[in-house]
């Protein structure tokens, strides 16, 4: 029952910074491509790697707060179907290019910044590893 609290709690929280990120309005659609979804799913991204990779390889989360985080918070944070939506919506006004174009990039870069968040949390990790051992002699 308690995971149950912490991805609702997390969900609430993922989905009021999405729509904090969206009012705030700095990315819209740019001509064919909608930013603003990008962005949010490519830092979804980045940071659900990071949390992930620091909770199972240096310092152990709990379960429920993990699964609060990650499918809570950052799965209301970012949507696979808002690009879904999006796509359809290109390819209802014909811009096959740009749907095309759109989810290539949502998965490259969605790639990569997972492929990003996991090296920092690896360098900082290490680090922290390596901080402690100095502390300790």
């Amino acid at each position: 029952m308690r995971k149950y609290i912490y991805i609702g709690l997390g969900g609430f929280l993922g989905a009021a910074m999405r729509l904090l990120f969206r009012e705030i309005r700095l990315f819209e659609w740019h001509d064919a491509i909608p930013l603003d979804t990008l962005l949010l799913n490519i830092a979804g991204a980045f940071v659900l790697a990071f949390i992930l990779t620091v909770s199972f390889e240096f310092r152990e989360l709990d379960a429920d707060i993990r699964l609060g985080i990650s499918t809570g918070m950052i799965g209301a944070f970012t949507t696979f179907s808002a690009l879904c939506k999006e796509t359809v919506r290109l390819m209802n006004g014909g811009r096959y290019f740009y749907a095309a174009f759109y989810i290539l990039l949502s998965a490259a870069l969605g790639l990569g910044a997972v492929w990003l968040g996991t090296a920092a949390a690896r360098g900082l990790g290490k680090k922290w590893i390596a901080l402690k051992k100095r502390r300790m002699k």
